[in-house]
């Protein structure tokens, strides 16, 4: 009957497809095998990771620049061991470690968190400590974010969260620190005259009241080179460092004179902010470079629920926005648009849940959350979270009223 209605050529191809069936039903189902072998195996690696939860204070007048937690992060979160070789991923299960930085904002009151394996907690401190000697750094027993009880519809909290992702290719950087004039010597400038935009944050999150928290973390790990998809083959990868050229090279194109010029065919006209762009960019690639994540929760008591808050909460990165470059925009925000899209709110009360729990378990590279991250330079990163010196007059931020001499005697090193 094939033959007749398609040709012996069909029915030559469903007789091959059949004959060789045990072989690609076997590759078929050895595929699901080993990707189910490799999510077993990483889940009981994640499940044995030990985890410290650290909640550093510093004091009032601390000079310091962003400058100063670039190299905590470059010396002490910017790890890559463990994954070296094959024995190592594909069958100890063993990932990329992340870290977990924090601010938390609870009626006002700011703190700031750093979550790390806890293999790592002494080098941590140790950089914290070079960096900052005065400040005090605690080890938290209890989770804050394990303090609320897990969302329900009908319960006593209400909340909304988001994740954050870049509005352009990871190449282009946001502003930062250095745009900012941060990099220079903090004394040189009065602290009038400094502009930290991380106050912007602070003070949106120390205005907060009674029964509102508000929770904002950024996942980070070392860079995993070569993980963007090459144009045009299907399995080869390429680095950050191509995705920048290609994107340079376009920068070029666009500013080629439009009038044939046969003395010189590739002739530019580059604009003094087209200039500008490639610099930032090849600045940006001159660092540390970080896979991230992002994400924030607004959670109160629903006689405290503040609507106007997830305006405030979706534009809390706004001012490292540049036009030219790149900046932060929302991504799975748990809500809906109009009525009908969810008229039982069955739908967004599954997303607050997994937002929530994705939060508490700082799961963003691997399952369950499995997201795919962005990149951002040591420097981005730390204009992004770093303690403020001066320049920030929060009153509810959470420092240490006296000075310490030195940090503990018995810091092990």
């Amino acid at each position: 009957m094939f033959s007749d209605l398609f040709g012996p050529t069909f029915t030559n191809g469903i007789d091959a497809l059949l004959a060789w069936s045990p072989l690609w039903v076997l590759l078929f189902l050895g595929g699901i095998g080993w990707t189910i072998w490799l999510r077993y195996i990483r889940e009981q690696f994640i499940e044995s990771i030990k985890w410290t939860l650290l909640e550093i204070r510093i004091p009032k007048d601390v000079y310091k620049s962003p400058a100063a937690m670039e190299l905590v992060l470059a010396k002490a979160i910017h790890q890559t061991g463990g994954v070296g070789t094959w024995y190592a991923r594909l069958w100890q299960g063993k990932v990329l470690l992340w870290s977990s930085l924090e601010i938390v904002s609870i009626e006002g009151k700011i703190y700031f968190f750093i979550r790390v394996p806890s293999q790592f907690r002494i080098m941590v401190e140790s950089q914290i400590y070079a960096q900052y000697p005065q400040a005090e750094i605690n080890e938290i027993p209890e989770d804050y974010a394990y303090y609320v009880p897990s969302y329900k519809k009908d319960g006593e909290w209400s909340m909304m969260g988001t994740e954050f992702v870049l509005s352009k290719p990871d190449p282009f950087p946001i502003k930062t620190y250095i745009d900012y004039g941060l990099d220079k010597n903090a004394t040189s400038l009065d602290a009038e005259q400094q502009i930290d935009p991380i106050t912007t944050m602070l003070e949106y999150m120390g205005s907060l009241g009674k029964g509102e928290q508000m929770w904002f973390q950024i996942l980070v790990r070392s860079h995993a080179s070569k993980r963007y998809p090459k144009p045009g083959h299907y399995f080869e990868k390429q680095d950050l460092s191509a995705v920048a050229d290609k994107e340079i090279a376009k920068i070029f194109e666009k500013a080629k004179f439009k009038p044939a010029d046969k003395e010189n065919p590739s002739a530019t006209d580059l604009s003094k902010g087209q200039q500008a762009v490639i610099e930032s960019i090849e600045r940006n690639l001159e660092k540390l470079q970080f896979d991230c994540g992002m994400r924030g929760i607004y959670i109160a008591k629903k006689e405290n629920f503040n609507a106007g808050h997830i305006a405030g909460l979706t534009s809390l990165l706004k001012q490292y926005s540049s036009g030219t470059l790149n900046s932060f925009k929302p991504k799975n925000v748990t809500g809906y648009d109009f009525p009908w899209q969810d008229i039982n709110k069955e739908r967004e009360t599954k997303l607050k849940k997994k937002m929530l729990n994705f939060y508490r378990l700082r799961s963003y590279f691997y399952h369950p959350a499995e997201r795919e991250p962005f990149v951002l330079s040591s420097e981005e990163l730390a204009t992004v979270f770093h303690f403020p010196g001066r320049v920030s007059e929060t009153p509810s931020f959470k420092r240490i009223e006296s000075k310490k001499a030195e940090p503990p005697f018995n810091l092990p090193m």
